[in-house]
């Protein structure tokens, strides 16, 4: 651990201050190097099957009116988080960062910093893709947002603590900030699989069921569009222990999106995707062919308003959903004119999704790719 926040101080150094400094020597414009976090730059790299950055790069300069202040403010966000990694800081949160940075430059009216989303946020993106790091490394946490419960057993590095997710009760384990093996060791793991679940009810009802038992799985839920560790979490679930991931969404464009991003990333986070894709992940559900094939009830049904059309067909034009199967199923519900819920499978008995609907898929193998 101490290694790698030595090569991470290193970055900071060469990239934010060693280059800097040449350019001043030679009487040059100072001027950062960044890569180009824009639409532009990210692309669906077939291969690997991600989304993914390019290679262009974007210069911020201090002699520059309209670069001057992003100059300077990202020179401060790089200073204060390599002191906070230099002096074994407590990680904080983003809006904390804000705050540490946030003050009138003295002999003027003007602040370092006037709002979050729009200069320090973005800066932090920047400083993550450049030097190629997670936030998480450079003494930053993302707020965690999801659970996880099922055969496993892990030791938290940093506490001390060793955390059985068969033992969570009905609220789950809570997946932490920092889920790479330095902080977040895998000891145990006897699961056949991960099954993801996109609403955090539907996982609650699974896990009241203990659907994670009776079919030996881990049972995970980002509660909605995930946040950063447990995608983390699950490619790495995937990838070190090769388990199969399947995905369990609504039947509408947002699910399938939410799927996607799981998958193959996002384009906002093109520069995350290497670290939380999981290109081998299959969609389990909900689809249009579920509905006759379980004889969803009509009453369960919601039509589609024109945002979702709109979203629908947007969805049809992402390279990654470009494959024939995808194609005919975003057809299919185009025509269909509906969307349903997860939750509404409960229509059929309380019992339906755990004991009948997603074992049927899983054995069958019914899955979209």
């Amino acid at each position: 651990m101490r290694e790698e926040k030595n090569e991470v101080v290193k970055k900071f150094e060469l990239v934010f201050g060693r280059e800097v400094l040449e350019d001043l020597k030679r009487g040059e414009n100072p001027t950062l190097e960044l890569v180009s976090r824009t639409l532009s730059n990210a692309f669906f790299d077939e291969k690997k099957g991600l989304i993914t950055l390019g290679n262009k790069k974007e210069k911020r300069s201090f002699f520059s009116l309209g670069q001057a202040k992003k100059f300077m403010q990202t020179l401060l966000v790089a200073a204060q988080l390599k002191k906070n990694i230099e002096e074994k800081q407590p990680a904080i949160g983003t809006r904390q960062l804000f705050y540490l940075l946030k003050h009138t430059i003295p002999g003027t009216n003007e602040n370092t910093f006037d709002d979050q989303k729009t200069e320090t946020d973005p800066i932090v993106e920047d400083i993550e893709v450049t030097l190629n790091v997670l936030r998480e490394q450079v003494g930053l946490f993302a707020v965690p947002d999801g659970y996880i419960v099922g055969p496993m057993i892990a030791y938290d590095r940093k506490t001390g603590d060793s955390l059985d997710y068969t033992k969570m009760g009905l609220g789950g384990g809570a997946i932490p900030a920092m889920v790479e093996d330095n902080f977040y060791h895998i000891k145990e793991i006897s699961a056949e699989f991960v099954l993801v679940v996109e609403k955090y009810q539907v996982w609650q009802l699974l896990n009241q069921e203990k659907f994670w038992k009776k079919n030996n799985c881990l049972l995970m839920t980002g509660k909605g569009q995930s946040a950063r560790s447990p995608r983390r979490l699950l490619a790495r679930l995937n990838r070190e222990f090769n388990l199969p991931v399947y995905v369990f969404t609504d039947l509408d464009p947002w699910g399938y999106y939410i799927y996607s991003v799981y998958k193959q990333g996002s384009i906002k986070l093109a520069f995350f995707s290497e670290k939380a894709g999981v290109p081998k992940a299959k969609f389990i559900g909900l689809s249009t062919k579920d509905i006759e094939k379980f004889d969803i009830p009509k009453t369960n049904w919601i039509k589609l308003n024109q945002l979702d059309y709109k979203r629908i067909k947007e969805i049809k034009n992402y390279p990654w959903f470009k494959k024939k199967e995808w194609q005919e199923e975003l057809s299919r519900l185009e025509k269909f004119g509906y969307k349903v819920e997860s939750d509404s499978l409960v229509a059929k008995n309380i019992s339906f999704t755990a004991n009948t609907y997603l074992p049927t898929k899983i054995e069958n193998k019914d899955f979209l790719p």
